[in-house]
């Protein structure tokens, strides 16, 4: 069953599952980059599928991007 994401339901479940907080007041859907407030004190941005299903949920500092896969390092 497909979940309707509201921006309440959103921010519900950032509350419960992060240290972050949810910034943005509006969600026109899962391509929009949502503003979040990490625990370190830093905003970022990112869509809520990233930060629902990739795990991204802290800011860059705190959780650096991961390599794509075609790059080594």
């Amino acid at each position: 069953m497909n979940k309707r994401w509201t921006i309440d339901k959103i921010r519900t479940f950032v509350n419960n599952n992060s240290e972050s907080t949810l910034l943005s007041t509006e969600y026109h859907g899962f391509s929009q980059k949502l503003l979040f407030k990490c625990a370190c004190g830093n905003n970022f941005e990112k869509t809520f599928t990233k930060f629902n299903k990739s795990n991204q949920r802290k800011c860059d500092t705190c959780q650096p991007p991961k390599a794509s896969r075609g790059q080594e390092q």
